[in-house]
């Protein structure tokens, strides 16, 4: 009789001891970690869980590395956290730890591609953010254009032909519009998220079909009998007016002053298309023989719009371009306060060209800062 009330005994006390011992296991796990300040922990692609256990020991913010691993095998966890860099806060347990190490919900970094800059300035900021993997820097800007359209149906060579076939008036076929056999203005001006280690192919990426998706909405609103033959001619004409202006309201009236001269058969006349296609040889100043050289970009001197576009074009100058605004005016000149001066006729345009441009004042600018 002693032995079983011995025996007895001694299972309640083990069970009381299983008990006390899930419930401190329990306490543990959701007891705020000792975390002091917020900082970043990059966990590695390939590193198992029992390393990361030991780096949080040697941080002194997991005291049992035991529990930890008792923990991962019961939430089968384990194989489960993900690369990358987490932000681990006061206030963390260590089921939060492993719950957040297991998450998508790395740290997010941001990167801005400016509406009005180039193809090749756009890669230059991607080239210069060391928190991205570069696997671009020894392509052309041809050859990444490729590899951003290497996923679309049909022939890259015959989105050239049609281009080249085109060049002197810069138009494309309707089937051919979103492929495009120039980089400019090929992706879209905006800020991207990403994780650190994520590629500037993936950012470029996600930049043209971000263009394609904003111009095909665009252009399935645009205003009727437009002078524009298809999408692309949309965006060449949304890049100058993104260099022409950066003062909102001025967008669509300024797009309304070329879409007349189109319309007319003029010529657009436009400084940003000659600055381009001088590339670097534009050195602050357009001169008299600048404006009378032939390029195809120089259009003082071609017909019709260039042959690509000059610029990275946002969904306000895209829109503006397919919006234009309703009026007379035919000329522009900027005014020296980041606004301009629209005119009907000649003569009132180069009255206006002696007021604000061969009398400018110190304080004169082109664009609003």
């Amino acid at each position: 009789m002693k032995l079983i009330k011995f025996l007895v005994a001694g299972a309640m006390l083990s069970g009381l001891m299983l008990v006390a011992a899930v419930l401190a296991y329990l306490r543990y796990i959701e007891k705020p970690l000792p975390i002091s300040s917020p900082f970043v922990y990059e966990l590695k692609s390939g590193v198992s869980s029992n390393r990361v256990i030991q780096d949080f020991h040697q941080l002194g913010i997991i005291q049992y590395e035991e529990i930890a691993k008792v923990y991962l095998r019961h939430k089968n966890l384990g194989a489960s956290l993900k690369a990358g860099e987490f932000e681990i806060e006061p206030g963390l347990s260590l089921a939060g730890l492993f719950t957040l190490l297991s998450s998508n919900n790395q740290v997010r970094y941001k990167i801005s591609l400016i509406e009005g800059s180039t193809f090749r300035e756009a890669r230059a900021v991607l080239a210069a953010d060391k928190r991205l993997k570069h696997v671009t820097d020894d392509l052309s800007d041809k050859q990444v254009l490729a590899k951003l359209q290497a996923d679309i149906g049909g022939s890259q060579k015959s989105a050239e032909a049609s281009s080249n076939k085109a060049s002197l008036n810069g138009q494309v076929p309707e089937k051919t519009q979103l492929l495009f056999s120039h980089p400019e203005g090929s992706i879209y001006p905006d800020t991207y998220f990403f994780h650190r280690g994520e590629t500037d192919l993936s950012i470029l990426r996600r930049a043209h079909d971000r263009l394609k998706a904003v111009l095909m909405d665009e252009w399935a609103k645009r205003k009727p009998k437009l002078p524009l033959a298809n999408a692309y001619e949309a965006l060449i004409l949304a890049s100058i007016v993104e260099k022409e202006t950066g003062k909102p309201s001025e967008r669509e009236e300024i797009a309304g002053v070329f879409i007349r001269r189109l319309n007319k058969k003029m010529r657009l006349q436009t400084d940003p298309t000659v600055i381009y296609g001088l590339g670097d040889r534009y050195k602050g100043n357009i001169t008299r023989k600048h404006l009378r050289e032939l390029t195809p970009y120089n259009t003082y001197r071609i017909n019709g719009l260039p042959p690509t576009p000059i610029a990275l074009a946002g969904r306000d100058a895209i829109f503006a371009a397919l919006n234009p605004k309703p009026g007379k005016s035919l000329y522009f000149v900027a005014k020296g306060d980041g606004s301009h001066a629209f005119s009907e006729t000649i003569e009132q345009h180069n009255k206006a060209v002696r007021q604000y441009q061969l009398r400018r004042r110190s304080d004169y600018r082109s664009t609003v800062e």
